[in-house]
């Protein structure tokens, strides 16, 4: 007989496996299937350490999404022998006018966040790893921090295998047919139903519903990690997470956490379209050059030898926000997970948001930015 559940989620990265946890907390039978291991190389949702922040230039509306979504990565890490949210505050930094201190400013008056606004000399005076240029202004927010990604989906997994969930790793979706309320899914391993199908996989999406293809476009990002010449300038406790706009690009980066170095990434890095089967995943002298030119001008004590790199992939949609919505036509499939690059601060929020839409139908997070309908005319 074919193995029944009561939802099956396909991609066990931050989003899937924060859905299996909520969803199996609720009592539900669910089957998450993940083509790789736990915590891979190959996504999205790996690299060590991911921002989280709540001052949001992107949109105020994501505020409320994200106190929520700190409340729970607080409740998930009790009871672990290290913390899977660190605080370090944060910094978004770009000139009067530009979309990330505009943005970050807004959000903060709006909700009325902690915050302080620095201009570069008090900014290099308050971090001294930083070298500003001139017209640079910066928005700081003390709850800001990083999380350890691998981590948290290991975490995430564990409390849903505790709750009775059943995961399995190196077994990749085929494809999935719905009918009579019921979707029957094929793997590469054997055949499966569910009354609802969750899709979490990321750069993925558009194999396994092709009606988001001409939304999403999985784009390659790099990481570096560069030596510095004062680990205490970079240490956690001294160095914030950034968002910075600058002349040559918007960056993000991190104190020295982990492994040897001070870590930055370029959003969009070299705007390479690929697909995640066949991308270039060796970094070369042009991936460090995009990353040297901010490392050399704004943070010139880290702009030691490149210690280690890292590529990953951004799954955009055309506006950079999320989708979450029910796939047209296929009520019994909803589609999460196509973040454009900002998404896993989001995963323990977006988890009980799934958990919520599969048993209830519906949610009291505010998700409707998120939904499909923004797109009806790219769609059809």
């Amino acid at each position: 007989m074919t193995p029944s559940y009561d939802v099956i989620i396909a991609g066990v990265g931050g989003m899937g496996s924060a859905a299996a946890y909520h969803m199996a907390a609720r009592g539900l039978r669910v089957l998450a299937l993940e083509q790789h291991d736990l915590g891979h190389g190959f996504g999205s949702s790996h690299g060590l350490t991911r921002i989280i922040r709540l001052a949001y230039f992107e949109d105020p509306s994501y505020v409320p999404l994200l106190r929520r979504a700190f409340t729970l990565w607080r409740e998930l890490e009790q009871g672990l022998p290290e913390p899977l949210l660190h605080v370090t505050g944060g910094l978004d930094v770009g000139a009067e006018g530009s979309v990330v201190f505009e943005g970050s400013r807004r959000s903060c008056r709006e909700h009325h966040l902690p915050h302080e606004v620095l201009d570069a000399t008090a900014l290099a005076r308050r971090v001294p790893g930083w070298r500003p240029a001139d017209n640079l202004m910066a928005v700081f927010q003390p709850d800001a921090g990083f999380l350890t990604p691998e981590r948290c989906i290991r975490a995430h997994a564990d409390r849903a295998r505790d709750h009775g969930a059943v995961i399995h790793t190196h077994e990749t979706v085929r494809g999935y047919t719905a009918s009579g309320r019921r979707v029957h899914v094929r793997t590469d391993r054997a055949d499966y139903e569910a009354g609802q199908l969750v899709l979490t996989a990321g750069a993925w999406m558009a194999d396994l519903a092709p009606s988001l293809a001409p939304l999403l476009t999985p784009e390659r990002q790099v990481l570096g990690w560069f030596d510095v010449a004062d680990r205490a300038r970079f240490a956690p406790s001294a160095f914030p997470v950034f968002v910075l706009e600058a002349e040559e690009g918007t960056f993000y980066g991190f104190p020295e956490y982990g492994v040897p170095g001070f870590k930055i990434g370029r959003y969009h890095h070299l705007y390479e379209k690929v697909h995640p089967a066949t991308m270039d995943r060796t970094v070369g002298a042009r991936d460090e050059a995009a990353l040297r030119d901010a490392v050399a001008r704004y943070f010139p004590d880290a702009n030691g030898p490149l210690r280690s790199s890292a590529t990953c992939l951004f799954t955009n949609t055309p506006d950079e926000h999320f989708i979450v919505d029910r796939a047209p036509d296929t009520p019994e499939v909803l589609l999460v997970s196509p973040c454009s690059g900002h998404g896993f601060k989001f995963s323990s929020v977006m988890g009980e948001i799934c958990a919520d839409l599969v048993q209830h139908g519906r949610t009291s997070h505010d998700i409707g930015l998120f939904r499909l309908a923004r797109f009806a005319s790219s769609m059809s």
